[in-house]
């Protein structure tokens, strides 16, 4: 167990050791973002439980900590209550530090993402998890909650011609594994498959269909939107996933963004759009048999792709940022 320096006892000291910075730092972030009980931060520490509450309320005098309170009138309420209405889906708008960087901005939302998560998943339940920017988030900022029996399968293929993708859609799925201690179901096939014949004949195979049943039987996905253009930008449009070509039809097609690797137009429609036939993917349709559907969003740049989702019917609990709510909101 480590020892840290007990806080003052006196908190209206302005005074604060690199040490006992350094302890409020841990407390508070095991406290506030990862769910953590003071007995437990207590025990973490090395310190009394009545320690851990002064460190507690010196992060916040100090500003290292700082509560935002949306009360029901407030405007993140009223749009969750108009998304609701609308699209019926359960939304999570979180409130960001002002002036954050857009990296900033996807941990705090991947934060929030992560408890929502925790909270949703049962014993016994398969999980599919789409790779992405945002879900890579999610899975670094997960706190560990071992759940009895869970499976995490890979909803969409990630190899490209230059790379298996596997490191990177592996990494994702191990780090949520480690955090519910569940096993694995990877897809090991291409994000998009160069003919539409090659990927009916791998739809075929035994082992691609075993993935695709456990896909289908999923009673949970954990995906976000993809969208050109950001400071973080979606990695299926910069991971080399797409050549010229594809982007030159993507843009013919109208499209504004894509979910699990199929794009979408700004209506929400996804027919016709020829990309979309080579896909690994599950289809807006087959993403929403899936009974409890998590699309997180951080980035004003996603409102449109986002409401394209909405639109396709695929999201039943939204997590995003409050700057990209209200963008969203405006489009409406």
């Amino acid at each position: 167990m480590s020892q840290v320096p007990e806080p003052p006892g006196d908190i209206g000291q302005p005074e604060v050791s690199p040490a006992v910075q350094d302890a409020m730092v841990r407390a508070a972030t095991m406290y506030y973002d990862q769910g953590a009980t003071m007995e437990m931060i207590a025990r973490r520490l090395g310190v009394s439980r009545s320690s851990v509450s002064r460190l507690l309320k010196r992060a916040r005098e100090t500003g290292l900590v700082e509560i935002t309170i949306h009360l029901p009138g407030s405007e993140s309420a009223g749009v969750a209550r108009r998304l609701a209405a609308r699209f019926g889906v359960a939304s999570h708008i979180v409130p960001v530090v002002r002036g954050a960087s857009e990296a900033e901005v996807l941990d705090q939302v991947a934060r929030a993402a992560g408890r929502l998560l925790t909270a949703l998943l049962q014993p016994g339940q398969t999980v599919g998890v789409a790779w992405g920017v945002t879900t890579a988030a999610v899975a670094r900022n997960t706190a560990a909650h071992p759940i009895s029996g869970l499976t995490l399968v890979q909803l969409n293929g990630s190899t490209t011609v230059a790379s298996s993708g596997l490191d990177y859609a592996g990494d994702i799925l191990s780090r949520l594994a480690a955090a519910f201690d569940a096993s694995v179901l990877a897809f090991p096939v291409p994000a998009f498959f160069d003919y539409e014949e090659t990927r009916r004949a791998m739809w075929r195979e035994r082992s691609v269909r075993r993935v695709l049943t456990a896909q289908a039987g999923a009673a949970l996905a954990l995906f976000s939107v993809g969208a050109p253009g950001g400071e973080v930008r979606s990695h299926v449009y910069v991971g080399g996933y797409l050549d010229a070509s594809d982007r030159a039809a993507l843009k013919r097609d109208g499209v504004v963004g894509d979910v699990c690797t199929v794009f979408l137009r700004a209506d929400g429609t996804f027919a016709g759009i020829g990309l979309n036939q080579r896909a690994s993917g599950p289809t807006p349709s087959q993403l929403a048999a899936i009974p409890q559907r998590v699309c997180v969003v951080a980035g004003r740049h996603k409102a449109v792709a986002l409401l394209a989702a909405l639109r396709a019917g695929v999201v039943t609990h939204l997590v995003v940022d409050e700057g990209t709510a209200q963008a969203l909101d405006a489009l409406l």
